[in-house]
């Protein structure tokens, strides 16, 4: 029984026909599941969604703001007092900012919530220099996460060429204010690791309303947990993918980030069941077509 409690929970909850009230209800749900203590004094609280392109979030690859907008309205009701509530996001090699804002909504979530959209790109950074594997690198640390005192990590659960999955420790990757994270690729895994240690995550909730696997799915889950690396790890064996073979996991572990052994809550065995893994050959297809788009934008 000790050993049990010493786990990190992961909760697994269920949406019926997602809007407003239906995710607040589950979103709820899933923090109530992992036993989440809103008795906290709460200053200045970012947001960090998956905005990795200019996709629909029908598509699955991107944080729908559907989702956070009722992810916005559960935190205000429920922490006390008057806090300062941001969405941000860092320019990639392949999306700016200031046009997927628009383009995907939160601009208009922006608006009818009275937040702040924040281009991590565009704002002041302290440069943090690591040598990984050899090789110097540069990471560009926003300040606004030594001003704030919260954050929430909102990422989707995605099959990735490189990383072989995105999720909690891969959105925390794009925190990093430079723009080009292509360059970091040739130690990827190593430098998802560095941004979960130099940006700590206090809240993971995943948006897995739509879900990329061996094809799109509306799957309508809450996951919610306070450590990123079991969320990942939970990830992985929806996936159907060992996490002991994602190197990022295990590194993240090591390095006290999280653990890999949790206690998941909720209908995991439904949704381990229910996503839409992957065979071996369209792990090899889509790997191929990873390279030939890396390839086309001279990555």
């Amino acid at each position: 029984m000790g050993g049990e409690q010493n786990l990190s929970l992961v909760s697994f909850v269920r949406v019926k026909n997602p809007d407003n009230r239906t995710l607040k209800e589950a979103i709820k749900e899933s923090l109530d599941k992992i036993e989440f203590d809103f008795d906290r004094k709460v200053g200045k609280l970012v947001i960090k969604p998956n905005m990795c392109y200019y996709y629909h979030p029908s598509t699955g690859d991107v944080t729908d703001p559907l989702f956070v907008s009722a992810l916005i309205d559960v935190l205000r009701e429920n922490f006390p007092g008057n806090h300062e509530i941001l969405i941000a996001e860092a320019d990639a090699s392949a999306m700016k900012c200031r046009y997927s804002f628009g383009i995907l909504g939160y601009d208009k979530i922006a608006d009818e919530k009275g937040i702040k959209l924040v281009n991590l790109s565009e704002e002041k950074s302290r440069t943090v220099e690591v040598k990984i594997n050899g090789l110097d690198f540069q990471f560009h640390i926003p300040e606004i996460f030594s001003d704030s005192n919260f954050v929430v990590n909102v990422p989707k659960i995605k099959y990735m060429s490189g990383s072989r999955i995105s999720c909690a420790l891969k959105n925390m990757f794009g925190c990093n204010a430079h723009a080009r994270k292509s360059v970091y690729h040739v130690a990827l895994h190593e430098a998802i690791v560095v941004m979960n240690k130099l940006v700590r995550t206090d809240l993971v909730v995943v948006d897995g309303l739509f879900v990329v696997g061996r094809s799109t799915k509306q799957l309508n889950l809450v996951m919610a947990s306070k450590d990123p690396v079991a969320v990942d790890v939970a990830a992985s064996k929806m996936l159907g993918i060992n996490p002991q073979r994602v190197q990022q996991i295990v590194s993240a572990s090591k390095e006290g980030i999280g653990k890999m052994d949790f206690r998941p809550v909720g209908d995991f065995d439904y949704f381990r069941k229910a996503f839409p893994k992957r065979t071996f050959k369209d792990n090899a297809r889509a790997k191929a077509a990873s390279i030939y788009l890396r390839v086309l934008k001279g990555e």
